[in-house]
């Protein structure tokens, strides 16, 4: 795909990208596919997953008491559990407000921790990573932001995100669609968003604007991004993913470089 040559243009170091279509095939790669890069926050899309995967395993379910008082599983997944983006500690009740929170997710994983009896990293290893032969990736820290992986290892991970092997498709249809509709609150590096709607772990694009992805993603889309410099999203309507990983800090760089370039992938797509 030719449009994945436009990070070459990017101002990074190193950076690599691939498409994936809803089959599982690869429409086309660039860049080292084999490179590592640190997720950032796309690790919670890992960890997401894993979480579903307990679920439906009966380690925990969505309305388990998990986090701060008040709080579920569903809150920490759906960030609306009221706790602060890094401090351990309540901003709002669960429910109330979208508050995008890191230590939602360690607390997430700390439940699923105590209820399977197994270190969260061990669980992901062995429920995700593992099946999907995803041999490059591993939680070097927070199960919020301490993933690294490659795009190799991530085309497999957008293979089983539209054609889900490990999970009941039901399943994945609910995480991506939105959980606690109509909540406001503030995309990280793209200000407040009304409504700010989100999954159970995936941001869901819906008409946010500014945003990450391009002008002509659909709704539907959902994924996330990386201070890193990475993303992940999936476009239904398209019948594709993307992945995007570099090795800059977000900034204003990506901002602008992102959304012409996820519109590029799409307008190929469709051509194609």
């Amino acid at each position: 795909m030719e449009s994945l040559r436009l990070i070459d243009q990017w101002p990074v170091d190193n950076a690599a990208a691939a498409v994936v279509r809803a089959d599982g095939t690869v429409a086309g790669r660039h860049g080292g596919p084999g490179r590592e890069f640190p997720l950032a926050s796309v690790t919670k899309l890992l960890t997401a997953y894993a979480a579903l995967i307990a679920i439906e395993e009966g380690v925990v379910e969505l309305d388990t008491p998990a986090g701060p008082p008040g709080s579920t599983v569903r809150h920490l997944l759906a960030h609306t559990s009221g706790l602060a983006f890094d401090a351990h500690k309540p901003m709002a009740e669960p429910g109330n407000r979208r508050l995008y929170s890191n230590a939602g997710f360690e607390q997430l994983t700390d439940a699923l921790t105590e209820h399977s009896g197994i270190a969260f990293a061990t669980y992901l290893s062995q429920a995700l990573l593992e099946p999907l032969d995803m041999a490059n990736t591993r939680l070097e820290g927070s199960p919020a932001a301490g993933a690294v992986s490659t795009v190799d290892d991530l085309v497999r991970f957008a293979a089983e995100l539209q054609q889900p092997k490990l999970l009941d498709p039901s399943t994945v249809a609910e995480a991506t669609s939105v959980v606690f509709p109509g909540l406001t609150g503030v995309l990280p590096g793209f200000g407040h968003q009304k409504p700010n709607d989100w999954g159970l772990g995936f941001e869901i694009r819906d008409h946010k604007s500014p945003h990450w992805t391009g002008s002509t993603s659909s709704p539907r889309t959902f994924g996330h991004f990386g201070q890193s410099g990475t993303f992940l999203w999936v476009d239904p309507d398209a019948q594709a993913a993307c992945v995007a990983l570099a090795d800059r800090t977000f900034g204003p760089w990506a901002a602008e470089a992102w959304p012409p370039f996820t519109d590029a992938v799409l307008a190929e797509l469709r051509e194609g």
